[in-house]
């Protein structure tokens, strides 16, 4: 419910605080008074795009600001719960600024969030419904939603939509197997040629080092032999070489020794040399032993690694990569070959998914069709007294079709929904967006308010001049069904005729004042003899006159003038 509605710079407004109950509340006021310059300030908390042009002159912002009590809305409360917004005692305050030189801010309690994410929230706080603007009554889906609250089963139609997203998921992903079969298949091809390439090859890690110090010994074997020729002839012993002489030395060395044995750690050192010497030439020898050139030896070696290096041009930097590679490959080859089972998998999916949909959907259709020859009647019975006695008024459950002309089932289900009318006596039933007048718009709208009063979450109802193009009996009898309906709801009524002022449990008048040279909107809440006067002014255009007052007066006593 709306408590309290601020304002500050906007249009003819500089600041005003409006306060309102629950039932009935009703804003009258002369024509230009800036009665409907509040319905478009309170858009605003609707969700309504921003116009800087409606920003006071000589102002840099507009600031709307609203109270709202959500006790009993659970669908609200649980908006906020997923938001991470704390309401105070089942109250939040919206709060939303229109800047002039650039973006504004919009706030639920100190939370900043975004218009779409007002417009969501508001949607589930109050509907607003001005003259011209009926978009929510003259769009089909919302026909569907109303058919589907009154009937319900709007959880049902939700797991319905997600049983549709889900099987559509499904089939998308079964379009993107089949049109990636051919290139599955080259793939396959790929793949399966780099395996048998490379298990061909029989590599083995360290292969490649091991070849190219092989090749260098190979390819270098003279120079290799003519070194260790030279190595050998100048340490082995029997050619005069390092061996014997130091042989020769150590002998020496031991008569020194015996002389004075303070060299004696210099002789260890010169047999420590010898010996050594003695294994380096052994190891020489031996090493000579087990080199044998072979040319067709160096043929191989030279092949063997031009394999490894297309390889590892094609497949890795080194072998460890190509072997990598190999077991990547393989892993791929085993997931592509398994398409066959998936898709066949895939299939059986999505043929259970579309039995499972068409099931619940044929139940809800069903359903669709029962609720809405109930709500047809009870929508026409209302509008047949807000004087349209001839009107008729049809709920269409009409099945849904594919392009082709064939039966489909959508995100909702089986059905196209739609509200139908036919205003007057002889005239065929037209959907609600081919009727030109307002007045009759508005009559349909609060007719179909009334009888989903129950069914709807939303609490406040906004009717922006819902009297337009109507007068006597009907205006009556619109009055009637306004006061019925806020025993459900919060109604905020902005009206012209006297019978609907009257039935209000919160008269609110709207007027222009001057103020420091310029002309300010202001706003009373009057009762008493200033509700006779108003009351007065709306039946006659006179607000002293015995004659208008004492209509007035017998309006307020006979309709009750609030609780």
């Amino acid at each position: 419910m709306l408590e309290e509605f601020s304002i500050q710079n906007y249009a003819l407004i500089d600041r005003l605080v409006i306060n309102f109950t629950s039932g009935f509340n009703v804003l009258t006021g002369e024509t230009g008074a800036g009665k409907s310059i509040l319905a478009g300030a309170l858009s605003l908390l609707h969700g309504a795009r921003a116009d800087t042009g409606a920003i006071r002159t000589g102002a840099d912002e507009t600031l709307v600001s609203a109270v709202f009590n959500l006790r009993g809305n659970s669908e609200a409360l649980t908006w906020l719960a997923e938001h991470g917004v704390e309401p105070e005692d089942d109250a939040v305050i919206v709060r939303r600024t229109v800047k002039r030189a650039g973006r504004g801010s919009i706030y639920v309690q100190n939370a900043p969030v975004t218009r779409a994410d007002l417009e969501e929230l508001s949607g589930l706080i109050f509907d607003l419904h001005g003259q011209h603007e009926h978009q929510s009554l003259l769009v089909a889906e919302q026909h569907r939603i109303l058919l589907d609250r009154y009937a319900g089963i709007e959880q049902r139609v939700v797991q319905l939509g997600q049983q549709f997203s889900d099987l559509s998921g499904l089939k998308k992903r079964y379009d993107r197997m089949l049109a990636s079969e051919r290139e599955r298949q080259r793939e396959m091809d790929i793949l399966e040629f780099a395996v048998r390439e490379i298990e061909a090859a029989a590599l083995r890690a360290e292969e490649e080092e091991q070849l190219e110090n092989e090749k260098r010994i190979l390819s270098q074997h003279e120079k290799l032999f003519g070194a260790l020729d030279q190595i050998y002839d100048r340490l082995a012993e029997n050619r005069g070489g390092a061996v014997g002489q130091v042989r020769a030395a150590r002998h020496e060395m031991d008569t020194v020794v015996q002389i004075d044995d303070s060299l004696s750690a210099q002789a260890k050192r010169l047999d420590d040399l010898f010996f050594e010497l003695e294994d380096v030439v052994e190891s020489v020898r031996d090493y000579q032993s087990t080199v044998n050139y072979s040319s067709e030896r160096l043929e191989q070696c030279e092949e063997r690694l031009a394999l490894i290096h297309r390889l590892e041009k094609k497949y890795g930097a080194t072998v460890a990569d190509v072997l990598d590679y190999l077991q990547e490959a393989q892993q791929q080859l085993s997931s592509l070959e398994t398409w066959e089972d998936d898709k066949a998998a895939l299939q059986r999916q999505i043929s259970d998914g579309e039995r499972a949909l068409l099931s619940a959907a044929r139940q809800i259709s069903a359903e669709r069709k029962r609720a809405a020859e109930q709500l047809g009647g009870s929508i026409e019975a209302i509008i047949n007294t807000l004087g349209m006695a001839k009107a008729r008024f049809s709920v269409a459950v009409e099945p849904r079709e594919s392009a082709s002309g064939k039966p489909s089932c959508g995100a909702s289900g089986l059905d196209l929904v739609s509200f139908r009318i036919a205003a007057n006596q002889g005239e065929p039933l037209k959907e609600l967006k081919d009727i030109a007048s307002g007045g009759e718009i508005s009559r349909v709208m609060l007719a179909i308010k009334t009888v989903l009063a129950q069914n709807d979450h939303i609490q406040s109802l906004v009717f922006d001049e819902i009297d337009a193009g109507i007068g006597g009996e009907v205006a009556i009898a619109v009055g009637t069904h306004l006061h019925q309906l806020s025993r459900y709801k919060q109604v905020l009524c902005i009206t012209h005729l006297a019978s609907i002022a009257v039935r209000a449990d919160n008269h609110i008048k709207v007027e222009k004042a001057p103020r420091d040279d310029r002309t300010v909107t202001r706003i009373d809440q009057i009762d008493g003899d200033q509700r006779i006067e108003e009351i007065a002014r709306m039946l006659a255009g006179d607000r002293t006159g015995k004659t208008s007052r004492t209509h007035a007066e017998e309006l307020l006593a006979k309709y009750g003038g609030g609780r």
